[in-house]
């Protein structure tokens, strides 16, 4: 939508110069078609709830109607909330930086590479290790970001205004925003003078689409995940992603796995459709590989599955623990459907990561004081409360721990020391090589690192190390990007408000000067490397100002962020109404075994890892602080509560029906046919306990159609659609033109666009 009225402004302000703004350009019916064709009507459009048991029973897999009077609170692809108003250069949508010479509080804005050489930039060798905390503990950290927020970047790659590739131009122009090199950077050459950096897409009815809801409001950018820990990593945030992940070959509702290699029997995740262009080729050096094929990128329910081994390794442990978990419930309820038994795992899989986020890994980031203070008891869901992740929290609060990540990956063998085969490397080889795990020795090494091995102590003065300022995702010889600088970037393309304000925002004191500063960060050292920076408090971005913060006690954050942290993870637990404690959502059998579950288990139970930590996010020493997997103080948790009861109701047994499964859901029997079958009658029927007979006759499951003529009707509707295509865009890219107020326009209709 964006993109096309751009184009538009474009074009004829070029030609013109007169319309500045699309309504200029465009009447109201116009804007309507275009909404409509370019999909922001749908996402705009207000989703009504149905009552059905089922969605009180399961999750959507896109989060709508969590949340029944605010259908799309949590939901995928809604924007970002704000807990403070935009800060754009033009109020609107311009970020800040993008006008070289604008001043900010009397001085210019520092370019965001700037600051992450002055300021960030670490030797590999001069970081300092985490004696409390595994680097496990950095892992889970992205994981379960990747369960919350997801920001997809502009769907054009090019400059709307000349067509330049975003990635060959180092001037600012929508959608392209480069981050420039200074010339006295290491890096600085005439083939590299920028990084390329596009714009994250606006929201539908924000920024230039923003007439569409009747009033122009700043841009927004899209969460394109559900915000509610769901574990959408696993299961993906939309209905047809969630369809490609599960396993179609029979109804069991076991999720996909790969069907070229396996780890001796345990399953990997399957791979992506090969591309020409595939990431994870790239990383190879077929000078070493001899004759053997190219491994593709791996398959998940997040996008960034492949980013680096870790998160590979977490992917795999989390498949097999569904597949595990449907064999289990397969057992105890022969009669559910594949479709039941997908959505109990994904349902018990969801509070899984909530217990253990909310248990095991917040206390340790917030410290237990910040924790009492930000973290209340649960008292039950709430329908107020806003579960929307923040802009702030996902561009920038949650970003705390790229300054804690180590730059080796470790892989380690069963006595947890170095592998001679495979051992370990540095972290830029780590970066989309799915590869290494089908070739190196499996998951297991990599596990067995993260759970030995420290993560990086965050310090004042040794903040990022280079293999992510100076190698992050570099393929071969390309040009390496700079995660700091991203960071900062994103913020002002964001729009993100000063460190100052959000101190302001959480009841801090904010800095004014240097001697203040000094008290805010306790380091005279670190107050005046920042300061000569930016040159006043008032332009530090939040995200370098809330790093530097020194670290609350027996915390890994300081004040800023443990507040910004703590109210996101309040308001994700008690907005969300499928969260575990929840009356109604689990039975509080259920519930008691939920409670027994570890990340220790899961890892023992989906690896051939025998001996780990109670808590695998300390800091443990082998094998002293090691116990077997088959020990009792890491408990397993029995799925026999889940079992149902199916014998006998007050009507009599369970009506049977042919070539379908049943389940209860409340007063409720629901019935399924099987694959190839498709219901007829009533889809549930309900017993009345007064006169112990059921509402209605069972259905029936009657075979579908034959193959021939489903491909027969497969074959007409596809040879009519493509007809009704021609004639659309045949009709739809005529020109035409109009006279308006005694001014000649010309305006381009496009009604489609093809594919």
């Amino acid at each position: 939508m964006e993109t096309t009225i751009e184009l538009i402004r474009q074009m004829v302000y070029t030609q013109e110069k007169m319309f500045r703004n699309a309504t200029d350009l465009l009447s109201a019916l116009d804007l309507q078609t275009l909404a409509r064709v370019t999909g922001c009507t749908t996402q705009l459009q207000v989703i009504p709830c149905s009552s059905s048991c089922l969605l009180d029973k399961y999750r959507t897999i896109s989060g709508i109607c969590n949340n029944r009077q605010h259908t799309h609170w949590g939901a995928a692809n809604v924007p970002y909330v704000r807990w403070l108003p935009p800060d754009y250069d033009d109020g609107f949508s311009i970020p800040k930086g993008w006008m070289e010479l604008k001043k900010y509080n009397g001085f210019a804005l520092p370019l965001a590479r700037m600051v992450s050489t002055a300021i960030l930039h670490t030797g590999n060798r001069n970081i300092s290790l985490d004696s409390s905390y595994a680097h496990i503990l950095v892992e889970w950290g992205q994981w379960i970001d990747h369960d919350m927020d997801l920001t997809p970047q502009s769907a054009s790659t090019s400059s709307f205004i000349d067509t330049i590739d975003c990635s060959s131009s180092c001037y600012n122009r929508s959608p392209c925003f480069p981050i420039q090199i200074p010339e006295d950077d290491p890096r600085a050459c005439e083939s590299e003078r920028c990084m390329p950096f596009f714009r994250s897409a606006p929201a539908c009815g924000s920024g230039e689409s923003g007439i569409l809801t009747g009033q122009l409001r700043p841009r927004e950018q899209l969460n394109s995940i559900t915000s509610f820990v769901d574990a959408s990593m696993v299961y993906g945030s939309t209905e047809s992603l969630a369809w490609r992940l599960r396993n179609h070959t029979n109804d069991l509702g076991f999720l996909a796995i790969n069907q070229q290699y396996s780890d001796h029997g345990l399953a990997y995740l399957p791979f992506m459709t090969k591309k020409l262009q595939n990431p994870c080729t790239l990383t190879r050096d077929q000078s070493h590989i001899g004759n053997k094929s190219d491994i593709p990128c791996f398959l998940a329910g997040d996008s960034r599955a492949n980013e680096h081994l870790g998160m590979q390794a977490l992917h795999t442990i989390f498949l097999r623990e569904h597949n595990k978990i449907v064999s289990e419930l397969h057992q105890l309820n022969p009669h559910w459907s594949g479709e039941t038994l997908y959505q109990e795992a994904r349902k018990i899989m969801g509070a899984f990561h909530q217990i253990i986020n909310w248990k095991d890994y917040v206390p340790k980031i917030l410290g237990p004081d910040a924790t009492k203070q930000h973290l209340l008891p649960y008292k039950g869901y709430d329908d107020t409360v806003d579960p929307r992740i923040s802009n702030v929290f996902a561009t920038a609060a949650f970003r705390f721990a790229h300054v804690t990540i180590h730059p080796i990956l470790y892989r380690l063998d069963e006595n947890y020391t170095e592998n001679p085969t495979y051992p370990s490397i540095s972290l830029h080889k780590s970066f989309f090589s799915p590869w290494r795990i089908i070739e190196e020795g499996g998951i297991d090494p990599i596990i067995r690192g993260v759970v030995l091995k420290s993560a990086k102590l965050q310090t004042q003065t040794q903040m990022m190390p280079e293999e992510l300022t100076e190698k992050l995702f570099q393929p071969k010889e390309s040009l390496a990007l700079d995660l700091a600088a991203l960071n900062l970037q994103r913020g002002r393309d964001h729009g993100l408000p000063s460190y100052n304000a959000w101190r302001r925002f959480c009841g801090l004191t904010q800095a004014k000067n240097i001697s203040e500063l000094i008290q805010v960060f306790n380091s005279t050292y670190l107050a005046k490397k920042i300061l000569a920076v930016y040159k006043t408090p008032d332009n530090i971005d939040v995200w370098i100002g809330a790093i530097a913060e020194p670290l609350l006690p027996r915390a890994r954050v300081g004040e800023l962020l443990a507040c910004l942290l703590g109210k996101q993870f309040q308001v994700l637990r008690d907005g969300d109404r499928f969260w575990w404690e929840n009356e109604g959502v689990f039975t509080k059998q259920q519930r008691e075994e939920l409670s027994k579950v570890t990340l220790s288990r899961i890892l023992c139970d989906s690896t051939r890892i025998r001996r780990i930590p109670v808590d695998v996010f300390s800091r443990n020493q082998y094998p002293n602080d090691f116990v077997p997997c088959n020990s009792s103080v890491i408990p397993s948790l029995s799925l026999a509560p889940w079992k149902e009861k199916t014998t006998e109701t007050s009507c009599g047994e369970v009506p049977k029906v042919e070539r379908a499964h049943f389940f209860f859901c409340k007063t409720s029997i629901h019935f399924e046919c099987n694959t190839g079958f498709h219901l007829i009658g009533a889809s549930s029927i309900t017993c009345n306990p007064f006169t112990g007979a059921w509402s209605s006759a069972a259905p029936t499951c009657q075979e579908n159609i034959s193959k021939s003529s489903s491909l027969l009707i497969t074959m007409l509707v596809t040879i009519c659609g493509c007809v009704f295509i021609v004639l659309l865009a045949v009709i739809g890219f005529q020109r035409y033109r109009r006279r308006d107020k005694g001014m000649n326009k010309t305006v381009i209709k496009c009604g489609l666009c093809i594919k």
